[in-house]
């Protein structure tokens, strides 16, 4: 199932670019360029690929655990005591 989840999340999941978080990144991406040998450029950009990794595997989650709320959320309510939502629905409509 999470094979499932993780394709529902790659298609409709589009990855926010040229925030002002990004481009504070990569001013000071290029600061540490400029400041550090490239023995100590090469573990900080390790640590920041890390860091990457952690939160798109966050993101996923929070994607995952959201969606099988909702699933589980939406299968209570079809089965709640015979109620249906459509019926409901319709006894509304008819008072206006």
């Amino acid at each position: 199932m999470n094979d499932i989840l993780q394709a529902i999340y790659d298609h409709f999941y589009t990855f926010p670019r040229n925030t002002p978080e990004e481009k504070r990144i990569e001013a000071n991406h290029q600061t540490l360029i400029k400041r550090l040998k490239k023995q100590d450029r090469k573990l900080v950009l390790r640590i920041i690929d890390d860091k990457d990794l952690i939160a798109n595997a966050v993101s996923l989650d929070s994607f995952i655990q959201g969606f099988r709320l909702a699933w589980t959320l939406s299968n209570q309510i079809n089965s709640y005591g015979g109620y249906q939502f459509h019926d409901q629905t319709e006894q509304d409509t008819r008072h206006f």
